[in-house]
């Protein structure tokens, strides 16, 4: 049952390296263990030819501005998503298999190609190799709200590192990862198939979901109970929820359906005039 208080009180919280690092060991251990223990029917097959129907696509910008970051990890996380969209593009997923995004990735390490990208870690970026597939997982995610398929795992950012600009989703829909235990998973309940097309183009990071059926639905994903609050410790944090509405192909509203709830800090003032962008949208 979710939430229906959008007003959490939400503050920092300092680790220490060997609590950290020790968290880290037993969230990847667990990781390992629930990818071959059985729970999941993993997808098994990719194919190059593309199915009949779209169902939902979209594409989002390759390259942004953003205060004090170099432009060259910008160029970085290009190589990465690169690199990254080879193992994804294609992937068909039948009825009752799931998708994990980091299964089918693998570690974005540098024997592979990878290069340091920026990466979003408490409450601040640094750059890290493989950086910047959160913004191929934020695609994928944004995708699926649009179809019937059932997202079984997803995280979202607990930071909200750079003010909008030119924003056109709403903010707390995408999904941040961390190799491997920071994971989208998304299983298909319908009788279809689907297959998950992804490319990085000239300018854009583009995507779709396809299908062997012609579509019956359509979904509109939108917020409510969005705020900022001043925060008791001086800070500031942002809030919302999301739900999605269905449609059948004529635009007759059908239902609305909870999706969940955000809760992020803040690193900049709610107040001053935004200067930056989303980094995955």
């Amino acid at each position: 049952m979710k939430n229906t208080s959008i007003s959490n009180n939400i503050k920092p919280i300092k680790r220490g390296k060997i609590r950290l690092a020790a968290g880290k060991l037993y969230y990847t251990l667990s990781r390992y263990i629930l990818w071959y223990s059985g729970k999941f029917k993993f997808v098994r097959s990719k194919q190059p030819k593309a199915l009949e129907y779209e169902y939902f696509s979209h594409k989002t910008p390759l390259l942004r501005e953003l205060k004090e970051v170099d432009m060259k990890y910008q160029h970085n996380k290009i190589v990465n998503l690169k690199i990254a969209v080879k193992n994804i593009d294609g992937i068909i997923l039948k009825p009752g298999e799931t998708f994990s995004y980091w299964r089918i990735i693998g570690k974005p390490a540098a024997r592979k190609g990878y290069v340091p990208g920026m990466v979003l870690y408490c409450g601040n970026y640094s750059m890290e190799t493989g950086g910047g597939l959160c913004q191929l997982s934020n695609l994928i995610y944004w995708m699926t709200l649009h179809t019937p398929l059932t997202v079984v795992e997803r995280y979202r950012h607990s930071f909200d590192v750079f003010p909008d600009s030119r924003r056109t989703q709403p903010f707390g829909s995408g999904a941040t990862c961390v190799y491997p235990y920071r994971d989208l998973m998304i299983r298909n309940d319908t009788e279809e198939i689907f297959q998950l097309k992804v490319k990085v183009g000239q300018t854009y990071l583009e995507g779709c979901w396809l299908c062997n059926n012609e579509p019956i639905y359509k979904y509109e994903i939108i917020e409510k109970n969005h705020q900022f609050k001043s925060e008791y410790w001086g800070g500031f944090s942002r809030h919302n929820e999301l739900y999605r509405r269905r449609y059948n192909m004529e635009g007759r509203f059908i239902d609305e359906e909870y999706i969940t709830e955000n809760h992020a800090l803040m690193m900049y003032s709610p107040f001053l005039e935004a200067y930056g962008d989303d980094i995955g949208h």
